[in-house]
């Protein structure tokens, strides 16, 4: 199967109609935090009493970005002349004038804070849809049993490929040598592999039996230098832009693939939050659970920081292949046999993407 990559960004790109991950909760701070979304300009922060909100970062005056301003009791001030809005985006304040015209605001983007995650929907704001469509995440609300850190980089490419780095995980062995790849590269990319299509998406699981244990996986759970594993990396795409994964090994003869909840070995959940900045660019939100020593501190700061060197490598690669894609749109792109759940993906990402624009 040969595909045109220009065509088929052109054909899925992105919609507003959905709820986007705008921040870890932990970020979002009285002072005003800049971001773009979807090629619009965003001002988040939380008011007096701690609610998160997000505005249009352009002042309604004389166009000052508001993330030059503070927060204050009534609002975010404007740093240019003081006009202050409220979390709704409607005008409070305007210094030594009384009359506040009609016309005077921002627009306002609706939020929901849910399990550490700030989410935004930039779509009409009478179309946003309750919290019940947000992806459940509910090990990040559990500390207890899967401590973790957050992190988030912004990356230089389409939010669809990063995406897509998810869905073919047949990279692995060549790039993360040093962490979760290590040796027997053939042992890990003929993993048996089994794809089922979701009604939000895609959920995947890939075995690899009897294989040696990688470098991440040797530190983390102290499996010996010659042991041998069961491994397996679950993973599920939910439209438009998150990935959920539940990763780990226990030793051969365990019965891993019966039963993986099981005490000892490896196990690593992680959030992957992934957030269209512009067309070539965006926010990889991203959280590393450690499911197999939650009560040491250092396990889950050597797992962030192992996590950590890992996605800087697929970093890398991803922005190099942006930059390819964009000095060559029309260049053929061929789909091999591991594509399988990354076209799942991008078809599940199409229907929604059409689905959404067909009913506003």
């Amino acid at each position: 199967m040969i595909m045109h990559a220009a065509d088929d960004q052109a054909q899925t790109r992105w919609t507003t109609e959905a709820w986007y991950q705008a921040a870890w909760a932990h970020e979002v701070k009285a002072e005003p935090l800049a971001r773009t979304f979807l090629n619009h300009d965003v001002v988040l922060f939380r008011d007096a009493d701690g609610v998160a909100h997000a505005l249009e970062d352009r002042c309604c005056h004389r166009a000052t970005p508001l993330r030059l301003g503070a927060v204050t009791d009534l609002g975010l001030q404007c740093g240019y002349h003081g006009v202050t809005f409220d979390g709704a985006g409607k005008c409070v304040l305007i210094p030594g004038q009384e009359a506040i015209p009609g016309q005077a605001g921002v627009r306002s983007y609706p939020v929901i804070e849910k399990q550490e995650i700030i989410w935004i929907w930039m779509g009409a704001p009478d179309h946003a849809e309750g919290s019940k469509l947000l992806v459940d995440f509910p090990w990040n609300d559990d500390h207890a049993h899967w401590p973790h850190l957050h992190d988030m980089f912004e990356v230089g490419c389409s939010y669809q490929l990063l995406i897509d780095n998810l869905m073919d995980l047949t990279h692995i062995p060549f790039i993360h040598r040093l962490t979760i790849g290590g040796g027997n590269q053939m042992g890990q990319v003929d993993a048996r592999m089994e794809v089922t299509p979701t009604d939000t998406g895609v959920h995947y699981i890939r075995w690899m039996e009897n294989i040696a244990p990688p470098p991440t996986y040797i530190k983390g759970a102290g499996f010996a230098a010659d042991a041998m594993v069961d491994r397996w990396q679950e993973f599920e795409f939910v439209v438009p832009s998150t990935v959920l994964q539940w990763t780990g090994a226990l030793e051969v003869g365990r019965g891993a693939v019966e039963n993986r909840h099981q005490p000892g070995g490896f196990s690593l959940r992680l959030f992957h939050g992934v957030t269209p900045k512009t067309d070539t660019s965006c926010y990889y939100f991203w959280t590393p659970l450690n499911g197999y020593k939650p009560d040491d501190d250092d396990a889950t700061k050597q797992l962030f920081d192992e996590i950590g060197f890992t996605f800087q490598e697929d970093v890398a690669f991803l922005e190099a292949q942006q930059s390819v894609m964009s000095a060559q749109p029309e260049g053929p792109l061929v789909a091999i046999k591991h594509d399988k759940a990354r076209l799942q993906a991008e078809h599940a990402l199409r229907r929604f993407i059409t689905e959404r624009s067909g009913s506003r």
